[in-house]
């Protein structure tokens, strides 16, 4: 196969996963409003989808195979070093906010009794509204109105 067709290939693959890295550009651009790890993992998901876009390059050099080897091989290396790093912070933050959430409940649960009735009330307000449409429905079809 020609290096050529390859790195064609290599391009079009890369121009197809943009229904990966774009949004991963927005996160990276959204900058302090995405949690640290979200903003890692939009890291990783661009080095992924940036090594094929290299190696393409890479493979236009008319040199030999080792120059698109070794790029494709360090930003795999690099890519799964960022997924290591977005993993570790993700669960680091899940445990922060569980630890936050376990602190905001601290208060008793409130009354089991206050939901029943708020439930009762609910299905009285819709029931005596269904019925209302159902009358002025009967209503208006009885009077041609």
């Amino acid at each position: 196969m020609s290096r050529v067709v390859l790195a064609l290939g290599f391009a079009l693959v890369t121009a197809a996963g943009s229904v990966w890295y774009l949004p991963a550009l927005a996160d990276l651009r959204a900058g302090a409003d995405r949690p640290h790890s979200r903003r890692a993992g939009a890291t990783a998901c661009l080095t992924g989808w940036a090594t094929p876009a290299v190696t393409a390059v890479a493979l236009l050099v008319p040199e030999s195979w080792w120059a698109p080897a070794s790029v494709a091989v360090a930003g795999a290396a690099i890519t799964v070093g960022l997924w290591i790093r977005a993993a570790v912070r993700h669960r680091e933050e899940a445990r922060q906010t569980a630890r936050h959430w376990a602190a905001l409940r601290h208060t008793p649960p409130p009354d089991r009794r206050s939901h029943r009735s708020a439930r009762y009330t609910f299905a009285a307000l819709l029931g005596s509204g269904l019925v209302a449409a159902v009358a002025l429905t009967a209503l208006q079809l009885a009077t041609g109105y």
